[in-house]
């Protein structure tokens, strides 16, 4: 692995990074750790959540990650330039009663001049499934680095 700078502007390698860091943070589903790279007064759009710094974000994941249980996430770089990068993901989770649902999405990232996000913009659908139409299957946390990405899977 390489230590390359992970501040704008980004190359393919950087944001390639960038969004493997982002995709293994999440997994995690610590709140702390995920919010550490957003800005102190970071803005989101999120569906119907529209949190304004770091604290609500962190408050955000909290309340999602209670509510999405089972969560494994895949991001895949769509495009980057300067100091924005733009993915689509796909996550699976299950709510407390047993139902399963993945959820498709984009998201678009700014970037401050130290590698902070100071932006988020997403868009999300939720897809009720069957759990025998699961398609991610690794324990908790890091998606291992040989598990299909998104397009491998045709998502």
């Amino acid at each position: 692995m390489t230590s390359l700078p992970l501040v704008p502007p980004f190359t393919e390698a950087t944001a390639l990074r960038k969004v493997r860091i982002a995709e293994d943070a999440w997994n995690s589903r610590d709140p702390d750790r995920v919010a550490q790279v957003y800005t102190e007064d970071t803005r989101w759009r999120n569906r119907v959540d529209f949190p304004v710094g770091r604290e609500a974000v962190r408050e955000f994941l909290r309340r999602k990650w209670v509510r999405e249980l089972e969560y494994r996430l895949i991001k895949e770089l769509w495009a980057f330039g300067g100091p924005r990068i733009a993915v689509r993901f796909a996550y699976e989770w299950r709510d407390d009663s047993g139902n399963w649902y993945r959820s498709y999405g984009n998201e678009n990232w700014e970037f401050d001049a130290e590698g902070l996000m100071q932006r988020r913009f997403a868009c999300i659908n939720d897809l009720p499934i069957r759990e025998a139409d699961r398609l991610f299957h690794w324990p908790l946390g890091r998606r291992p680095d040989d598990h299909a990405s998104l397009s491998d899977l045709g998502l």
